[in-house]
């Protein structure tokens, strides 16, 4: 699960932390073996043409999509420094999230009235989870797949019961 739980203790309290980030399937590791593959591929039929203007021909287009898939990859990378942070303090519930661009977004309330809901087919995405607080509904892993995010609710759901009690 591109997210977990852990528990922190500062200035004398336990603090339980929900870290949130969304799932790469191709994690950083990977991307230049994925490119050089790719590149390697692309280049093999091209060897029975080599010397021959075929060869010249075809090659600006082939390193094209390679250029390509590279700049897809990037871009994906880049959109996907996303990170949530959820803290349970002992009176307040606080959410900070980063977006790609590095701006934060911050919420806060008080933990006793705080629920988590869950819009099955009415949000943006399938089976949206939301925090409510201090008036205000901010959403919370919208980036997980389907799975995750109905997971994510039940834990998030069992944890605030918890947290009251």
């Amino acid at each position: 699960m591109p997210y977990h739980w852990k528990t922190n203790f500062q200035d004398g309290q336990d603090t339980r932390i929900l870290e949130i980030w969304p799932h790469n399937s191709l994690p950083k590791q990977g991307f230049a073996s994925f490119i050089i593959t790719t590149f390697v591929l692309i280049l093999l039929p091209l060897v029975a043409l080599s010397g021959t203007l075929v060869f010249w021909g075809l090659l600006p287009f082939l390193m094209l999509a390679v250029w390509a898939i590279w700049t897809a990859l990037q871009h994906s990378y880049k959109r996907n420094k996303i990170y949530e942070c959820l803290s349970f303090r002992q009176q307040t519930l606080d959410l900070k999230r980063t977006n790609p661009k590095g701006d934060t977004q911050n919420w806060s309330c008080e933990g006793y009235w705080s629920r988590a809901s869950i819009y099955i087919k009415e949000g943006p995405v399938p089976f949206y989870v939301t925090l409510n607080g201090n008036g205000r509904e901010v959403e919370i892993g919208a980036f997980l797949s389907e799975d995750e995010r109905k997971s994510l609710y039940e834990e998030l759901r069992s944890e605030l019961s918890y947290y009251k009690s």
